[in-house]
Parts: structure tokens; sequence; C-alpha cells
């Protein structure tokens, strides 16, 4: 049983090391323990600090992709080196390394494919109130989507079976943290979550560059996620909206119609007819984007016994 730790790194050579020096060298249950560095374009030589501290596989983009590429590319390489159990986790050392084998503790016994693990947020003073409103909206809309009880939806550090990490994808170019949890539940891939620990923070966050942007970016990946997940009801919601608001500027014809004074109503229903049209153009597009989703579900399960052969 071979378990690989995998690191996305841009611009951790200072916080490197001591990630590395924590991570542990043996598990119960494992046969051999190799740590995996995706160097996402760094400009500070962290994929030469990797090499020194003897980290047995070192990936470097040329160019800085961002973390959701450097995310897919290391679960990727991490397969291609005969992983049985992947965990990830970040380059600055948030998460505790100790938890490791907590962490894939579900997957050795076969309760689970993909383990989240769940950050003391409520009890952390180093996240802003905002940041938890955040987190605890995205959880909610993954846990409504995927049919998953994660209550930490955000958190990085997780662990993934081979057969989890060979259904993957990742579209998101901002993050992968919400999407692979509702491709899982999507996938029937069992997931579970156990609690973890996180250390101080070693540098400000460098998804979180600043409130208003992180905020756009968290409401626009949920909003996202419903349409790729769930269009037909994205879009169905959407047209019941504007045929809604047809009918009554209807009912408001009608009632002024009726009280002698419709004549010059004729503006409502034009609004009427255009609000009603577009209403049920948007239930058209939800049928086809849900035909698309599920071609996309075949699609996927096509790629997994793809991935599945054997190489060679």
């Amino acid at each position: 049983m071979k378990l690989i730790i995998q690191i996305p790194c841009f611009n951790e050579a200072k916080t490197l090391p001591l990630t590395l020096s924590d991570l542990p060298r043996r598990i119960e249950g494992i046969d051999a323990i190799e740590y995996l560095v995706v160097d996402d374009g760094s400009t500070d030589g962290t994929a030469g600090i990797a090499k020194q501290h003897g980290v047995h596989h070192v990936v470097r983009f040329p160019t800085h992709q961002g973390l959701a590429a450097a995310f897919g590319r290391a679960l990727s390489a991490s397969l291609e080196n005969d992983a049985d159990i992947v965990v990830n986790t970040d380059g600055d050392n948030q998460y505790r390394a100790k938890d490791i084998p907590l962490l894939i503790q579900p997957i050795l016994e076969a309760k689970a494919d993909m383990v989240i693990g769940k950050r003391p947020i409520a009890k952390n003073r180093y996240f802003p109130f905002w940041k938890k409103l955040m987190q605890k909206a995205g959880s909610w809309v993954v846990r409504i989507i995927s049919k998953t009880g994660v209550p930490d939806a955000t958190s990085g550090f997780r662990a993934f079976s081979r057969d989890a990490a060979l259904r993957l994808n990742v579209f998101d170019a901002y993050t992968y943290t919400l999407e692979t949890i509702i491709q899982a539940g999507r996938s029937n891939i069992a997931v579970a979550w156990v609690p973890v620990g996180i250390n101080s923070p070693t540098r400000e966050s460098r998804i979180i560059k600043n409130i208003p942007s992180y905020v756009f970016h968290s409401i626009f990946t949920i909003i996202r996620i419903f349409v790729l997940y769930k269009p037909f009801r994205f879009f169905a919601l959407c047209g019941s909206l504007l045929l809604g608001a047809g009918i009554l500027l209807d009912a408001r014809f009608v009632y002024f119609y009726l009280a002698g004074s419709g004549s010059g109503m004729v503006q409502s229903l034009i609004l009427s007819a255009i609000l009603s049209l577009a209403g049920f153009q948007l239930f058209i597009v939800g049928l086809l984007a849900d035909l698309i989703s599920t071609n996309r579900r075949i699609l996927e399960d096509i790629q997994f016994r793809i991935r599945s052969r054997p190489r060679g």
C-alpha cells in the first residue's frame, strides 16, 4: 500500500522545509510513503528546495497557473506514480501533518474513498467573520448538491483512494475544493470527514487577496456549481421568476381593464409577453443543459474506465 502526499506550491521556499519536516515517515498499514511537490511557476526556487529536502517527485509549471491547476496536476502525477492513497496538503504548513494517519484511516478501513479534514473554524481566531460566513455558505451549497454531510467543504486537507482520484476532474480555475466533493457525491463515491487541527498562519492567504474579491469569487463559484450540476433546477427557478412576473402584469392589466381604465395599460401586456417568453426560453435552456449534464456523466464514466486500465 503506497501513500503519496502531494503538495501544490507557489513561492513556498520559506515554508516548505517546515511542512516537509512535519510529514510522517511511517504510518501503520502503509508500506511506502512518498512526497510529491507541484511547483506552480514559483520564482523563489521552490522546486530546488523540494529536491534538496528529499522530495521523491517534483513537477514544475513554467508559468503560474493557479491552485486548481496545480492540484489537478498533482493528482495526476500521484496516480502516475502508482499511489494507492493520495493525501493533499498545503505548502504553507497550515494543516497539522500529524493528523494524516487520522485522515487516511477511513480509507484503510474501506469505510470511505474520500476524506475531508474538518478544521476548527468556529474557534479559529485567525479566520475573520466574513471568511467563516462564506465557508458556511459554500459548505451548505455543496451538501445540498452532493448529498454529502461534509461540514468543511473548503478544506484542502483531504485524502483520496486510487479509485476516487481516478474519477475526479478539476474544471474550476479558481479552486478545486467544492467541485471535487460534488463530483464525488454524484459518482457515488463514499465521502467522510474527520476533525483535524491547524497550525498558526505562516503567511497571508494568496487566494483571499481582499474581501470584495474573495466574496465575488465565492459567490460566482457557488452559482457556477448550481448551473453546472443542477442546471434544470437553476434555469427553472429563473424561468419561474420571469413567468411569475409576467402573470402578475397580466393580472394587473385585467384588474384595470375590468375597472374601466385598461386602455392605457398596453405596456403591461407587452412587458408581460416579453417576460413570459424569456421565462419559457429559460425552461428550454434548462432542459438542454440537463441533457448535456447527463451526457457529461456518461463521458466521466468512460474516462474512468480508460484511466483504470493497467498501463503497458
